[in-house]
């Protein structure tokens, strides 16, 4: 406006500055930086084109230290802006899931065992798993099984321990585990007509008993002790086994250890 006024009234630029409230630098100011941003989105075009997976930051990387150029990255973000590069985001698809199944709470002991798997490290670096399995009724410990590899007929050969001195369970509670889903398990399930309840996936909540006693194993020793064998895990796991059993009061329990509670 005030350019205009200069050029169709004859006003001076000093008079035509003060009337519409501007400093003449910037009357004068020419802006000289049109070729700088033709050549710089000319250079983003071709990277895009060439690279169709490159967003913003690794275009202006590639002009800043392997071409050496030195404009300024809001420069050329925004003129990577208006050319719309933007590398499109894919949108998160939501996966529908089923509502949680709330957790039953037994009235008697065999009536539900948990089992789940836990991983840590020898002192070697090997890695080594253990088996837990537990009555959910008191929260009793019924065994710990460590191994290099526990496959499914390890499991059974840990359930068929177990009862040979106890009842068996109604309903075996686990998550859906290759060595749970294999035919192997089901079928030694289905001869002893024991009924797997598999939680829903990616609801550990819905075993949450034995994610607990998870807990409780490695808050308790394994991440305070480093073994060097494998026979050293297990014979800890068995005598922490007895001393969670006998000594080590529970909540759920209201303060008693889970053998002498009632």
């Amino acid at each position: 406006m005030a350019q205009q006024a200069v050029a169709q009234h004859a006003i001076s630029i000093r008079l035509a500055c003060k009337a519409f409230g501007i400093s003449e630098t910037c009357y004068r100011y020419q802006a000289n930086l049109s070729d700088d941003n033709a050549l710089i989105a000319e250079q983003l075009i071709e990277l895009t084109e060439e690279n169709s997976d490159w967003g913003f930051g690794l275009c202006f990387s590639y002009l800043r230290h392997v071409e050496s150029c030195c404009w300024n990255h809001k420069r050329v973000y925004r003129i990577y802006c208006e050319l719309a590069l933007n590398l499109r985001i894919k949108p998160r698809r939501r996966l529908k899931r089923h509502a949680p199944e709330p957790l039953k709470e037994p009235i008697r002991e065999n009536q539900v065992w948990s089992l789940d798997f836990m991983h840590d490290q020898l002192s070697d670096g090997r890695k080594f798993r253990l088996l837990n399995v537990i009555d959910d009724y008191r929260r009793e410990g019924l065994a710990i099984e460590a191994g290099f590899s526990l496959p499914t007929i390890r499991v059974i050969r840990t359930l068929n321990q177990l009862l040979e001195w106890r009842e068996k369970p109604l309903v075996i509670r686990c998550d859906n585990g290759p060595e749970f889903i294999s035919h192997e398990f089901v079928r030694w399930a289905t001869e002893h007509g024991i009924r797997i309840e598999y939680i829903q996936p990616g609801k550990p909540q819905q075993n949450a008993y034995i994610e607990r006693y998870n807990r409780t194993i490695r808050y308790s020793w394994l991440s305070k002790h480093l073994f060097d064998t494998l026979d050293e895990v297990q014979d800890y796991a068995t005598n922490w086994l007895w001393h969670y059993n006998h000594e080590r009061p529970h909540q759920a329990n209201k303060g008693k250890p889970p053998l002498m509670a009632a």
